[in-house]
């Protein structure tokens, strides 16, 4: 199977997005930063909602996931250079044309894990 390195310059659009968007939050994150700007702290928060049983996310694994959607140009970090530390993170227009293809990856989601029977874990995660 080819490295991810080699999907990005293959030319394969399928492998370079799956690359884009792997990780475990980063659909959340820029789901949840489509009705604007947020901290780091309503980040964190807005991934806890809906986690039954789940423990919290690291910090570490947050900022990584935060630094690479920023370096994948789905969202802006906007530091304001104050004590305390003040950042916003922000959709970028890249980022905000993909929230149509998360609404729709939830609305699939919505009506195959349903007609399944899926377990109501699935549903509520997503929200």
């Amino acid at each position: 199977m080819p490295n991810a390195k080699a999907a990005l310059t293959c030319g394969c659009p399928v492998a370079a997005f799956q690359k884009m968007i792997s990780g475990k939050y980063k659909l959340r994150i820029v789901w949840d930063l489509q009705n604007g700007p947020l901290r780091y702290s309503e980040i964190r928060t807005g991934l806890l909602r809906g986690a039954d049983g789940s423990r919290e996310i690291a910090p570490r694994v947050l900022s990584r996931e935060l630094k690479s959607l920023t370096e994948a140009g789905l969202i802006d970090r906007k530091d304001f250079g104050v004590v305390p530390p003040k950042v916003e993170y922000r959709l970028t227009r890249k980022g905000r044309s993909f929230i149509p293809v998360i609404s729709a990856i939830r609305k699939w989601g919505t009506r195959h894990l349903t007609e399944a029977g899926s377990d109501e874990r699935f549903a509520t995660a997503a929200e």
